[in-house]
């Protein structure tokens, strides 16, 4: 018998059922079809439901475009999480957590609290824990997605309110539901700022930010962001080259102008009602 406890984890974007071993409710290890468990991840036992369900939501909104629903890779380029070494190693969250909040190659930090990257991490392992062997998705039916839950008057207060000194329905964003038919594809487009704030993806580079560094010269050099920290400002200028320049105090001046600054901020604000809300508003707009 596969299992005997059905679990939904109902947050954020879409509902996941996940399918627990009766084994692993014992204590033991969840067994994979045929056989022991491929992985040492799967020796897991699961963890706190409530936290998995948090998790779930968090996934939902932070990850799923990138991951794709069963971790395997989504839309936007992310990597299959299901063949990741720091995801098969990680405990609780301590080899995961790091990479959420400080971002990793072309992924960029995710603006969460440590807990939160923790019920994450939880979740994760809720997923990897079901694998019927090497990289396949967990057990069960494909999940069916409805981002069609909002209240489009209220998406379109907010839209006017948030968004509205730059784009307008009538206008910019005129006919992006015919577009744009399948409603979880225009999420993911305009949380992404139309899939900019996603670039680089597998293998690719990071989305260019415009800088201009004025060293102690008095010279303006200006090109694409490679590299700010407190010590290094690194730019790669329009015939491909780079310059380093080292930091002390406030020289070289380094100006950031990035045109998807307000999209990158309210990453960090919405809410749920908030993506659900603008989702079924823009659908309108045919």
């Amino acid at each position: 018998m596969r299992s005997s406890r059905i679990l939904t984890a109902a947050a954020g974007l879409f509902t996941l059922t996940l399918v627990v071993n009766p084994a692993a409710q014992g204590g033991g290890p969840p067994q994979g079809r045929g056989g022991p468990p491929p992985f040492p991840a799967q020796l897991r036992p699961p963890g706190d439901p409530a936290l998995i369900a948090r998790g779930n939501g968090l996934y939902g909104v932070h990850c799923r475009a990138c991951h794709g629903v069963d971790l395997r890779g989504g839309d936007q380029g992310g990597p299959n999480l299901l063949r990741s070494d720091t995801v098969l190693n990680d405990q609780k969250g301590e080899l995961i957590s790091p990479v959420i909040m400080g971002g990793q190659g072309a992924m960029p930090p995710i603006r969460v609290a440590p807990e939160d990257a923790r019920a994450i991490a939880e979740y994760i392992h809720s997923v990897t824990a079901t694998m019927r062997g090497q990289g396949n998705p967990p057990p069960g039916p494909p999940p069916v997605l409805n981002v069609l839950v909002g209240d489009a008057a209220a998406g379109e207060a907010y839209f006017k309110t948030q968004c509205g000194t730059c784009h307008s329905g009538t206008r910019s964003l005129q006919g992006i539901g015919s577009r744009l038919p399948d409603p979880t594809a225009l999420q993911n487009y305009w949380i992404s700022a139309g899939g900019e704030l996603s670039r680089g993806g597998r293998g690719g580079r990071p989305r260019p930010v415009p800088v201009t560094v004025t060293p102690g010269t008095g010279q303006k050099l200006e090109g694409s962001l490679v590299r700010l920290d407190d010590f290094y400002v690194v730019i790669e200028l329009k015939d491909g080259t780079q310059r380093t320049f080292r930091r002390s105090g406030d020289q070289p001046i380094v100006d950031l102008r990035d045109p998807l600054e307000t999209h990158v901020k309210l990453l960090t604000t919405y809410t749920d009602n908030d993506i659900h809300n603008v989702t079924a508003y823009l659908v309108t707009l045919k």
